[in-house]
């Protein structure tokens, strides 16, 4: 299993969308994530890793993404590959979306 790595050193874009739904499409919406992100935006120049969340309980659902760049962000945003499934997705949520830059990570000494 990989696992996504955080850290300021990359210099990556993080993309942060959080996603409110009802928690009766909680499901639904995590699954048609898995499937977009599955079917489409792995295989485009400059994705680097997803981690998908969903809350307890069931009112969200947030995927952190990272990107090489902005450029390749705005070139997924632009690839008609991708845009059924946030068609599909805004039927049943809204969403908010920000851009981040990691300035620092933190873990547990021992």
């Amino acid at each position: 299993m990989d696992v996504t790595e955080i850290s300021p050193e990359h210099q990556y874009l993080t993309l942060i969308n959080i996603f409110t739904v009802d928690p009766a499409n909680q499901q639904q919406l995590v699954d048609l994530l898995i499937a977009a992100t599955e079917g489409s935006i792995t295989t485009i120049a400059g994705f680097i890793s997803s981690s998908l969340h969903r809350s307890l309980d069931g009112a969200k659902v947030t995927m952190y993404s990272q990107w090489r760049s902005l450029a390749d962000y705005q070139n997924m945003r632009s690839n008609p590959a991708a845009s059924p499934y946030l068609e599909q997705a805004l039927k049943i949520a809204t969403f908010e979306s920000a851009m981040y830059e990691v300035v620092r990570t933190f873990i547990q000494l021992t």
